[in-house]
């Protein structure tokens, strides 16, 4: 799942939105720089990202790339189910996209704090001025974060091909999405609870 999920996943979990955006970003124990929410949100990520990335579903949809590009299948897939969020975003949630977007970054920005890493506050920024979120139910928006990521990183040059794949089989991986998200919706949910209730215990 990549920023929009992540987001929507928060927010689903009543999670801290920004320690899910910055799951990212940080390494190691996120209780020992941040707090005991940005932390809980941090982990969330964690969870989310290993949960999807070894679910059956997400293997067969790995599958569906080629020889060649499989092997950043991961990171292609993770920005596609943003697309198949934001098309079918209705059906997750009750507020329009474009007002869950800025509900969203305001209260990241309301919340900022000096010792975030400044590579998280610089794309925020970017994210919600160029409205990323919105733009991803285009799949040229996807097309073109593909690209930016190949240029960007160079071990990664090949994800500007993985968009062949996502077109070539995009009815068939849309099914994955609808499959999986609300699975990854229950399985947060559930591990959100537990660390609230180790909190709890831990006072």
């Amino acid at each position: 799942m990549n920023f929009l999920a992540h987001l929507h996943i928060a927010q689903h979990c009543k999670s801290n939105l920004a320690g899910n955006l910055l799951g990212d970003f940080v390494k190691g124990d996120p209780n020992k720089h941040y707090s005991t929410s940005l932390a809980n949100g941090i982990r969330l990520h964690r969870f989310v990202d290993s949960y999807t990335d070894l679910h059956d579903v997400s293997r067969s949809a790995k599958l569906l790339f080629s020889v060649q590009t499989r092997r950043f299948a991961p990171i292609a897939l993770d920005v596609f189910w943003d697309h198949c969020l934001a098309n079918h975003w209705e059906q997750f949630s009750q507020q329009t996209l474009e007002r869950f977007c800025l509900d969203s970054h305001q209260q990241i920005f309301a919340h900022q704090e000096p010792h975030w890493p400044e590579s998280f506050i610089t794309i925020h920024q970017k994210m919600a001025e160029q409205r990323w979120l919105e733009s991803y139910q285009d799949m040229s928006s996807i097309d073109m974060v593909l690209q930016r990521m190949a240029i960007r990183r160079p071990k990664l040059g090949m994800l500007k091909n993985c968009y062949a794949d996502l077109e070539y089989h995009y009815d068939t991986l849309q099914c994955h999405f609808n499959e999986l998200y609300p699975l990854v919706l229950e399985q947060a949910n559930q591990f959100s609870t537990l660390q609230l209730k180790k909190n709890q215990k831990e006072r």
